[in-house]
């Protein structure tokens, strides 16, 4: 891989980090590959939750020592998820295992070591909230600035934005029905959270199971499906694990261990390899 000039990558960042302050949040993302002298291509996973990273709700134990071994190496985890961020500490406590939580499927965005929320998008407004109550729509539960429900209450939910002609879009995750802002999805909370660590979505790979997860999936350099993803989000991604949920992700998190998948670099998209 070439940086500028035509001088190999690695070369390229060791003349960058010369010149460029150690305490800068690009010199953190890169100073693995600059300590190294050899380029790693991909340097954050960012991962979807429920179904993908977790199953039932909790991760495995197999699945957090994965992920240990992956920070490790330097490279960064991302979170991105649809649930809001207090329900997230209920059955995710350990949040500092990630480097940034972007939550309400991209309306939230929240740095571990800190503590720190940064509401990414607006509430939804009072009077719609009352509205669905008062057409009977229920669970209907309000974050930051997202709003989610079930299905089948997508109809009403629907009439009622065109009812109110307010700017709002529904976004499906399986079940769940969520309303957020036009323009806000994970892809939006993904490109916030890579811009606070100083890094580009062309060095990221992203894996997902539902409807919701396609948008950060796209923004990603490399995409992964979780073998039990739905099949259109198996259709576009990159590649489709072999394992399930939180097993896919420690088979994805393994073979960027071992070779950055540079055995993936111009292939066909396919499964991973196992039973």
């Amino acid at each position: 891989m070439l940086g500028s000039l035509g001088r190999p990558l690695h070369a390229s960042l060791e003349s960058w980090g010369r010149v460029h302050h150690a305490d800068t949040p690009v010199y953190e993302a890169l100073a693995p590959v600059l300590k190294k002298g050899t380029a790693m291509r991909y340097l954050a996973l960012a991962t979807d939750y429920d179904g993908t990273l977790a199953s039932d709700g909790r991760v495995a134990v197999a699945t957090w020592e994965a992920l240990k071994r992956l920070r490790a190496s330097g490279r960064k985890i991302v979170l991105v998820t649809g649930r809001d961020l207090e329900d997230l500490k209920k059955v995710c406590p350990p949040l500092d295992r990630f480097d940034r939580v972007v939550a309400e499927n991209g309306a939230s965005l929240y740095r571990p070591v800190t503590g720190e929320e940064m509401v990414l998008a607006p509430p939804p407004p009072e009077e719609f909230v009352q509205a669905l109550r008062n057409r009977g729509v229920a669970p209907l539960v309000v974050g930051r600035a997202i709003l989610a429900s079930v299905k089948p209450y997508q109809t009403t939910i629907l009439q009622t934005i065109r009812d109110m002609e307010l700017e709002l879009h529904v976004i499906f995750n399986k079940d769940a029905v969520m309303v957020l802002p036009s323009g806000v999805n994970k892809a939006t909370g993904l490109r916030a959270a890579l811009e606070e660590l100083g890094l580009s979505p062309h060095n990221v790979v992203g894996v997902g199971d539902a409807e919701n997860d396609h948008a950060f999936l796209e923004e990603c350099e490399r995409s992964a499906a979780v073998a039990n993803a739905l099949p259109l989000v198996k259709k576009d991604a990159d590649f489709v694990t072999a394992g399930a949920a939180g097993q896919g992700v420690a088979e994805l998190i393994d073979e960027l261990l071992a070779d950055d998948l540079r055995r993936r670099e111009h292939r066909a998209p396919q499964r991973l390899a196992g039973p």
